[in-house]
């Protein structure tokens, strides 16, 4: 395999699916699906889940909501979604430990580095909750933190689309794939992949992050055993 350990980033949406809200037991599966395949392979995978699907902090800012109290529901929805992916890994055959940012036993267990690396080198995959436990992070940032954290080889960001393009592919016909980008690239050319603060945690710690659609299965695998799909950005 090309990476031995990986920290993959969902984002919320992902696990709604066609049904924008909630959970998709037909993604949830085949998420699933792709990531006990990964580790039977052998690979030490960590994941960060978004929770976009339930709630946003931004969402309630301006209805009534400041914005710690907005973030900090916000980060108990990545919780809830951490849940939904631990019953689907498990319902797949695989071994799954969902630590949290926040103190919230019996729910996970309070997250730490030591902890996650005992758990990844027994064989469990290891998913993150709660964002970094402050607000105003996103979960991109959290990601990228926890990523590092794990010494992970690479942030691999499952997405919708197949990689970073010039402009929206579902808006601009026109935009074009890139294949590999460097980190000033991107800032030169004003991609949005992830937040600035993201972006620049890996930039400055030299993680590669691959940019790919986790909705079409086996592509996880493909991306693990050196195949060219997705956009890398290193360097």
């Amino acid at each position: 395999m090309k990476y031995k350990r990986i920290l993959l980033k969902l984002s919320g949406e992902s696990l709604a699916g066609e049904l924008k809200t909630g959970f998709d037991p037909e993604v949830l599966t085949s998420y699933a699906r792709q990531i006990k395949e990964a580790t039977d392979a052998g690979v030490q995978i960590g994941i960060v889940v978004g929770g976009g699907n339930i709630f946003r902090g931004l969402q309630g800012t301006g209805k009534g909501v400041d914005r710690v109290k907005g973030d900090q529901m916000g980060m108990l929805a990545t919780v809830i979604n951490s849940l939904a992916l631990q019953s689907a890994l498990a319902e797949a055959g695989a071994r799954c430990k969902v630590l949290t940012s926040i103190r919230m036993e019996p729910v996970g267990e309070l997250f730490s580095k030591d902890k996650a690396l005992e758990y990844l080198d027994a064989g469990n995959v290891v998913i993150i909750g709660g964002g970094t436990g402050n607000p105003y992070f996103t979960t991109d940032s959290a990601a990228a933190l926890r990523a590092i954290e794990i010494e992970a080889d690479v942030l691999l960001k499952g997405t919708r689309v197949d990689g970073v393009y010039t402009a929206d592919p579902e808006k601009d016909p026109t935009a074009t794939k890139f294949d590999s980008l460097t980190f000033g690239e991107v800032y030169e050319r004003g991609l949005r992949i992830m937040d600035l603060t993201a972006f620049t945690l890996c930039r400055e710690n030299n993680l590669p992050v691959v940019v790919f659609d986790m909705d079409t299965p086996g592509n996880l695998n493909k991306i693990l055993t050196n195949k060219n799909i997705g956009t890398i950005i290193k360097g």
